[in-house]
């Protein structure tokens, strides 16, 4: 027998003497054994033998290790946990799901990839997707070529798509959620598959006290451990009858369900449906009932899980203290993993009126449906917990029904047709709520570093309404990324600035002709706004002028490449212009070959890369032009391609695009260095000349 003494409940001042306590209570084993409670424990080691790992479980007694040698495992009769795939490079594979084409997610181009993320029972919001076009052809060709560097990529592919059960890998308690059909996961968001019909009472079990007890003994600790697959297949596991099971199933079902509430009210979320406030009004649903019927159902399921196991009312109440120690002991480094560090720019953004007039934003710009708020549409029915996700939310605009007019471009211009300002007010009227008297100053100069706050997930920032603006804001054209083309630029240049300049620049004029030698100092003041406004303007449509040849958006590459050609049309939020810049100058420097913008503006570089690289030319249509399948089956490049290097190179070289992109580069920073070196010139000049930045 070999003796432990257990002080986890004694405070770290207090330790030491109730060590030293139990060191002299020892003497008194031999007439009597330690009572219940009593920080002595005396186990036989070879006890270890019958734990998945052998963990050192001297806290376990009789009854609980009798668990794990009479039951059946998890991992029998076909019942699997797998973890799935690693890019090797989110910024080329993965995305957000609202910056990719509303269409192709269900088509298996941009597939929904479950990453772990934060601790979520029953119910996650899966915020992010891979990229899978032809069946992931550009994944393997990138897997094939650098296996060695990056090792197994696509792991167990046979499980894609399938219904199941994931999780974080790390977490203060195992808390899994369902994982709907067509969807991928990852390397670090685990799954486990069972028969369909089982997988609402086992999510229950899953998330059950008892479970997560039994779970981390295995681990060898309890707080926030790697809830890893490997062990899962080992844990003790056995069928409920038919009517537990259906209950089970009826309780995780219910769960899902309200968990699901949460998300329905943030607008990047795929079951968003309203904003705080008008959600409630139409779903009447209340957020204090819904976690009182959380804890209620937490409470029936931990109830038949541990009847299930055959854990009597002592064992009950010591697991259920084990479980509250973990998690108050483990709160902070909770606070330090990588899925927490992950989603670390989400801050509460998304709440009270700032949601409010981001969604109002989005009515405006024909993404949310209106008629959801006042009852001329009714709520749609809420999914099964399996089902395929929807590429649209509940929320917006169903394929089909979305207005005729919608806007691609907003301006911020008091008395113009497509005002942002003025349209997000009809719509606040239509939906009956109130609106500050100063929205057009926080439209200008607070919403966008909110929204991209609010739309930032998972180390990626993808803002979708983006803010064109001169330095000061006093200006500001709105795009919204699924409605604009490849003229949206020239409509901004010709529709909109031009206009507007000309009409500041008559008002100039009339300003100087009528003030002349007579006026006051508030007059004064008033004409020398106004040349700084038509300064500021003039400028802004230089820079306009400069970048639309450029303009080519495709939004496969994602938010951030398409925004970062425009990175000095945002001087209003120098923090978002930092990384723009940051970005054309790693663009400048070959480092997104496969971005479709890298194509357009250097062709005399990407093809050439597409010869040497497949997931390259797998990337850009020309896998066969310059690869080909050998009779042994493995892809080999061509001896000679089937359109040469150089015609390639001419089809995509335009002049035009050459010479806007020329002066993109040249041109000088409007203030300070801004982005220069200290030769003067931008560090994307000496990329593209291959010098050192």
């Amino acid at each position: 027998m070999t003796t432990f003494f257990r002080l986890l409940e004694s405070s770290v001042d207090l330790k030491g003497t109730h060590l030293r306590d139990a060191v002299a209570s020892l003497r008194d084993l031999n007439q009597a054994p330690p009572s219940q409670g009593s920080p002595i424990l005396e186990r036989d080691p070879t006890t270890f033998l019958a734990l998945p790992g052998t963990p050192f479980a001297y806290w376990l007694n009789d009854s609980i290790r009798e668990v794990f040698k009479s039951l059946g495992k998890f991992g029998e009769d076909g019942r699997k946990a797998v973890v799935g795939l690693k890019t090797s490079d989110d910024s080329r594979f993965v995305r957000l799901h609202w910056e990719v084409p509303l269409s192709p997610i269900g088509e298996r181009r941009w597939v929904v990839f479950a990453k772990g993320g934060a601790f979520s029972p029953y119910y996650s919001d899966h915020q992010t997707v891979v990229g899978w076009m032809g069946d992931g052809a550009q994944l393997w060709a990138y897997y094939e070529a650098n296996r060695a560097r990056t090792g197994g990529m696509i792991k167990n592919p046979d499980f894609y798509f399938r219904a199941g059960l994931t999780w974080p890998l790390r977490a203060h308690r195992f808390a899994p959620q369902a994982l709907p059909k067509n969807c991928i996961f990852s390397l670090r968001g685990y799954c486990a598959f069972v028969p369909e019909g089982d997988l609402l009472w086992t999510l229950a079990v899953f998330n059950s006290s008892v479970f997560d007890f039994l779970f981390k003994t295995t681990l060898g600790r309890f707080g926030y451990p790697e809830f890893i697959v490997g062990q899962l297949l080992r844990l003790p596991w056995l069928r409920p009858d038919s009517d537990i099971a259906e209950r089970l199933g009826q309780l995780a079902r219910r769960a899902w369900s309200l968990q699901r509430f949460f998300s329905t009210r943030a607008e990047t979320s795929c079951a968003f449906l309203l904003p705080p406030g008008l959600n409630e009004n139409i779903t009447c649903v209340d957020q204090g009932a819904i976690e009182r019927e959380l804890r209620s159902i937490q409470q029936e399921i931990d109830e038949a899980a541990f009847k299930l196991y055959g854990i009597g009312l002592e064992d009950r109440v010591a697991i259920e203290a084990f479980s509250t120690r973990a998690a108050a002991s483990d709160a902070s480094e909770e606070e330090q993993t990588d899925e927490n560090r992950a989603d670390e720019d989400d801050a509460p953004v998304d709440a009270g009126a700032n949601a409010l007039n981001s969604w109002l934003v989005g009515v405006a710009f024909g993404r949310f449906d209106p008629r959801l708020a006042t009852g001329e549409r009714p709520t749609p029915p809420e999914p099964e917990p399996f089902d395929p996700l929807a590429s649209r939310s509940p929320g917006m605009w169903p394929e089909g029904e979305e207005p005729a007019q919608r806007a691609d471009i907003l301006v911020d211009d008091e008395g113009h047709d497509d005002d942002l300002a003025s349209r997000a007010r009809a719509v606040a009227e239509r939906v009956h709520v109130h609106l500050p008297e100063k929205l057009r100053s926080w439209l200008a100069r607070e919403f966008f570093p909110l929204h991209i706050k609010m739309y930032s997930k998972s180390r990626r920032k993808a803002p979708i309404y983006w803010q064109l603006a001169t330095p000061s804001a006093s200006y500001s054209v709105w795009l919204y990324i699924h409605a604009f083309n490849k003229d949206t630029l020239f409509r901004v240049q010709n529709d909109y600035v031009a206009p507007k300049l000309a009409h500041e620049e008559r008002r100039l004029e009339s300003l100087t002709n009528e003030l002349r030698d007579n006026a006051t100092a508030v007059q004064r003041k008033e004409l020398a706004a106004q040349q700084v406004f038509v300064e500021e303007l003039r400028a802004f449509l230089e820079e306009v002028k400069r970048v639309t040849p450029l303009w080519n958006p495709n939004l496969d590459d994602g938010v951030i490449i398409n925004f970062a050609p425009l990175w000095r049309l945002v001087p209003q939020n120098k923090a978002w212009q930092k990384e723009l810049k940051s970005t054309w100058d790693a663009l400048c420097g070959a480092k997104y070959e496969w971005a479709h913008l890298a194509m357009y503006l250097w062709p005399e570089r990407v093809v050439p890369n597409c010869a040497r690289d497949r997931s390259l030319a797998i990337a850009h249509g020309f896998a066969n032009v310059f690869w080909v399948e050998g009779s042994d089956g493995k892809t080999m490049t061509r001896k000679t391609p089937t359109r040469s290097v150089d015609e390639l190179v001419r089809e995509r070289t335009s002049p035009a695009v050459k010479a806007a992109l020329k002066s993109l580069i040249e041109a000088p920073v409007a203030n300070g260095n801004g982005g220069r070196g200290r030769t003067g010139r931008s560090r994307s000049t000496a990329a593209t000349e291959g010098e050192d930045a």
